[in-house]
């Protein structure tokens, strides 16, 4: 492959990942933190005890959990404890948002397997066939690294010898399948 071919696969490929996550983006909204934890309904003033905490929808941190490390930053220190206004809020956040990464990670498995066929089989000029075989592989890795952190070890173990297997069978598969095209063979054609 010539230079200018791997720039247009290059291209291509940034390009297919921008339409894969920008169509998901537009068409599957992730969920936006200020819904859950608005800074205009979170209280201001001085809280004292869990209970003033618990009334404003907060969770009271004694003073015991956090003697022996840092003191948390920008939030009003009692000798008793602290009133954490985000916690419930944040929790909320992340189970819709575990949620949300959940079905993303299965859309771009599902789009980054098609744009690998594709890209194989229907695309005999090389550059374009790769470059959307590599828009696949980025739709691949951009739901993965959206679920990860939600995911245990198991999981994690799981899917990438699933995802290894499927690659190294898809990639004898398409090597048996270009070498029984002795006509390509013969004139040199790709």
């Amino acid at each position: 492959m010539n230079l200018k071919s791997i720039l247009i696969g290059i291209a291509i490929i940034i390009l297919t990942s921008f339409v894969v996550i920008y169509g998901i983006q537009t068409f599957y909204e992730s969920p936006d933190y200020n819904t859950y934890c608005n800074e205009t309904t979170v209280y201001k003033g001085e809280i004292n005890t869990s209970s003033q905490c618990e009334s404003l929808r907060g969770r009271w941190v004694p003073a015991t959990t956090y003697a022996n490390g840092p003191k948390p930053a920008a939030v009003n220190v009692e000798p008793s404890g602290y009133c954490d206004l985000y916690y419930y809020c944040n929790q909320e956040f992340d189970n819709v948002n575990k949620i949300y990464s959940r079905n993303l990670f299965i859309i771009t498995t599902i789009i980054g397997i098609i744009l690998l066929i594709i890209g194989a089989i229907l695309f005999d000029l090389e550059a374009v066939g790769a470059g959307i075989m590599g828009g696949g592989v980025v739709s691949l890795i951009y739901g993965s690294t959206e679920y990860w952190r939600y995911s245990g070890n198991a999981f994690r173990f799981t899917i990438s010898l699933i995802g290894l297997i499927l690659v190294i069978g898809f990639a004898y598969w398409l090597n048996k399948r270009e070498r029984r095209n002795p006509i390509k063979k013969i004139f040199g054609l790709k």
